[in-house]
């Protein structure tokens, strides 16, 4: 049976009961489309729309909103723009248009403060972690000195969610007053509540900081150059003849008056309320966000300041009073939008990735940026009108699930992970006292001491974080008696997220440049280096030979000898265990950047001991030291050492595929897909003229350690075959201590060779395999375990080598 991506769980549950399936949370980083879409993206299924129409219909018959206007967007166009219902139900009908304008209430936010703010980080004014108190120092009252801008913009500050309303009563000046002196309800960043005291005081900062008062900071460095022609706070009288009214205040209606009553006592110009809106123009928002900051040519702020703004960063537990609706697992918020926290409901069933994000308001309007899949939506309603019972909390999650589907595709059933079939042996459990401290974690608890009194350059990226998910880059600019002079980024940027040549730039939160090892420099230059004493390294590795970030490692601890600079790892675990070592070593004619020198394919060694190893090995004599872990052992696995998984490239989404990873990326450069452009790359494989049910059957038959395979076709939405039917294998763990990965490597290429000899590129193995010798065994050898035994004679003196350099027991 051939089973498709749709439903492959199923079928697979039914082919092979004892394996527990279980979803791996992906996560961090985006990408920017930029104006041209790729065809893959080009989905829009029209007659879902139909589904949307009638919900939103029945959401009006029943009351739950006079009317509403719903956009969908992809790229540079609009897919789907239609107005509902009434804009007014009193004191007379209005029908409602496309162009009417909205009160946003808290989509204020995401379109105002928290961008002004992001405006202001990207030119040097304000620091995210910096106190709020150096800049608004009335802020430091009553125990509120310690709060940051990082804290206002997640809302973990400890500030309540809101103050009284009286206490706006006798204008903004004594309302003002009131705010700063009020108390922490909690301690800043141990819990997670969402407080419009945040983003007030952030509206204030911006006055404080640029001179300029939100409204005025807005129109002219967002709105204006944006093109947002009918978006403002306090809109004019023109503007008003197309407001959708809320309700009544002193006997009016309020058309064109913001509805929040503190934004209203505050002239109508709040951090957390205030802004009105279109469709339309929310949708020229969501672009410039898709776009990486940049709209018709007008770019009002860098990419890499985008980047940082909708990063998704963990928050803690809720406050109690906010846990009714709590979801399990971690919570997370960008600087301005929601994630997946209990208020993420708008993002329906087919949005619920951590590279999503939007935000929600009180008065009834919401909308959702997917930068991966380059699409939005926005669904304004005015809820509220005409007496503040309607309610569209339901509607938002049914009609943002409709749309998933429309631009997305139908959801597909969870797919099967290769996590252990069974728990894990005596010998393998770990207790919670044995939590594992990596290397950045240790030097913390020092207190810095090994890099006191140095001058810093830091070779990190997004998987460069503390036990409570800080970057190191912040941990380090920060860290006393240690002077932070630059960064530098290895293959995919310093967010993990690029598959291509990678730009210097700056970092949003820091200010400092960050120099690409991943463009026309593979190691820093003597320039590069300058006022820098101390190379820090600090990324996740995955243990195979051909994964970059350790070829980086060496170049850099050469150049650090070339230069008289001393090297710091901070080490980190090596995710499938410190045990196996596996594979062909690499020929001494293959060595370049995925290969810095003769090892096998698996080492078996964590970064800090590979440095020792190239050290000891490879010659490369710089001053060298290893800040080790804590509590970990050759034994663990990734999941037994209570460090979060952070996805460490983009393709790499989970422990599944990293596990597998040595196995099937041996077929990267080769015609046949390794599952890029699908939800599960490395766990899969296949091309089109492959038949997915013969390879199963004869990799199945080879019963190999730990591993089944099961028929499958996808359809990646990108890289190698993008766009066209694919049939080939999904690998699923049963017994990851068994498993084998050189050997399952080895036997997928000598079966895919054996069953399509006149389509399968069996030559450009080699350019991962790197060993000869090897290549020719597969291609000669009577079977794929004869094979393995050629290079498996050549192990045991690498490992009496690599014996010499291990740390840890």
């Amino acid at each position: 049976m051939l089973i498709s991506q749709r439903i492959r769980r199923q079928l697979v549950g039914a082919f092979f009961a004892v394996v527990v399936f279980a979803a791996i949370l992906t996560g961090m980083g985006q990408t920017f489309a930029g104006p041209s879409v790729d065809a893959a993206r080009e989905r829009f299924d029209a007659a879902k729309m139909a589904e949307a129409d009638h919900l939103i219909e029945q959401a009006i018959a029943q009351d739950n909103c006079p009317g509403a206007v719903l956009c969908v967007g992809r790229g540079d166009r609009i897919l789907y723009l239609k107005a509902y219902g009434n804009r007014a139900v009193e004191p007379k009908p209005l029908p409602m248009e496309t162009d009417t304008i909205f009160d946003l209430a808290s989509l204020s936010k995401s379109v105002a403060t928290a961008p002004s703010i992001m405006i202001l980080v990207e030119r040097g004014k304000i620091r995210l972690d910096d106190p709020v108190a150096k800049y608004i120092p009335e802020c430091a009252q009553n125990g509120k000195e310690a709060i940051t801008v990082s804290d206002l913009l997640l809302h973990i500050s400890g500030l309540m969610p809101d103050n009284d309303v009286s206490d706006y009563a006798n204008g903004p000046k004594a309302a003002w007053k009131k705010i700063f002196a009020l108390k922490l309800s909690w301690k800043p960043e141990t819990h997670f509540a969402y407080s419009d005291l945040n983003y007030i005081t952030l509206g204030e900062l911006v006055h404080r900081v640029d001179g300029r008062t939100l409204d005025q900071f807005a129109h002219d460095e967002i709105f204006k150059p944006l093109g947002l022609n009918d978006t403002s706070y306090n809109p004019d009288a023109k503007h008003r003849e197309r407001c959708a009214p809320t309700q009544q205040r002193d006997n009016h209606w309020m058309i064109g008056e913001v509805h929040d009553p503190r934004a209203y006592a505050l002239g109508g110009v709040a951090g957390h309320a205030g802004v009105f809106s279109t469709a339309a123009d929310l949708s020229r928002f969501c672009r410039m966000i898709l776009h990486g900051g940049e709209l018709d040519g007008v770019r009002i702020m860098k990419e890499a300041t985008i980047r940082e703004w909708i990063k998704p960063r963990p928050v803690p537990a809720p406050a109690l009073d906010q846990q009714a609706s709590r979801v399990e697992g971690p919570a997370h918020r960008t600087y301005g939008f929601d994630v997946d926290t209990l208020y993420a409901g708008i993002r329906g069933e087919r949005f619920d990735r951590l590279t999503t994000f939007g935000h929600t308001g009180f008065t009834g309007t919401a909308f959702w940026i997917d930068p991966p899949d380059d699409c939005y939506f926005i669904l304004l309603t005015n809820s509220v009108h005409p007496n503040g019972k309607g309610n569209v909390l339901r509607l938002r999650h049914q009609v943002a699930t409709i749309l998933g589907e429309a631009l997305l595709g139908p959801a597909p059933a969870a797919l099967p992970t290769t996590r252990p079939a069974t728990q894990p042996s005596t010998a393998e459990a770990i207790a919670p006292s044995q939590t594992v401290l990596c290397g950045i974690d240790v030097l913390e608890k020092s207190g810095f001491a090994a890099l006191a009194g140095h001058k810093v350059g830091l070779i990190t990226n997004h998987s460069g974080r503390d036990a409570q998910g800080r970057r190191t880059v912040d941990l380090l600019a920060h860290a006393p008696g240690v002077q932070l002079v630059r960064l530098f980024s290895p293959e995919h940027g310093i967010d993990g997220i690029l598959d291509q040549r990678v730009s210097d730039s700056t970092d949003a939160a820091t200010g400092l440049q960050i120099i690409s090892l991943y463009g026309p420099n593979k190691a820093p230059t003597a320039e590069m280096l300058h006022g820098i004493d101390t190379l820090v390294y600090d990324i996740q590795d995955v243990g195979a030979r051909f994964y970059t970030y350790i070829t980086t490692l060496g170049l850099c601890m050469r150049s650090a000898e070339q230069n008289h600079v001393r090297f710091v790892v901070l080490d980190r675990p090596n995710p499938n265990t410190g045990l196996v070592v596996a594979g062909p070593i690499a020929d001494e004619r293959h060595l370049g950047f995925t290969s810095f020198g003769p090892l096998p394919l698996v080492h078996g060694m964590t970064v800090g001991e590979l440095a020792r190893f190239y050290q000891g090995e490879f010659g490369v004599h710089c001053d060298l030291e290893i800040v080790p872990m804590e509590n970990w052992h050759r034994r663990m696995w990734f999941d037994q050492t209570g460090v979060e998984w952070i996805n460490p490239s983009p393709n790499l989404r989970n422990l599944n595929s990293s596990l597998l990873y040595p196995s099937i990326c041996l077929l990267e450069a080769t015609n046949v897909s390794v599952g890029r452009g699908t939800d599960q790359p490395f766990e899969m494989f296949g091309a089109p003229w492959i038949d997915a049910h013969k390879l199963a059957e004869v990799l199945n038959d080879s019963n190999l350690p730990g591993v089944r395979f099961v028929p499958l076709e996808f359809e990646p939405d990108t890289s190698k075959f993008k766009g066209q039917k694919c049939r080939g294998a999904f690998a699923i763990i049963t017994d990851r201590n068994a498993f084998e990965p050189a050997l399952t490597g080895a036997t997928i290429v000598w079966q895919l060779h054996r069953l399509f000899p006149k389509n399968f590129d069996f030559s450009a193995v080699g350019h991962l395999l790197q060993n000869d010798q090897a290549l020719a065994a597969i291609d000669h050898a009577a079977s794929p375990a004869d094979a393995v035994k050629e290079w498996n004679e050549k192990l045991p003196a690498f490992e009496a080598s690599r014996a010499k350099y291990l740390i840890y027991p």
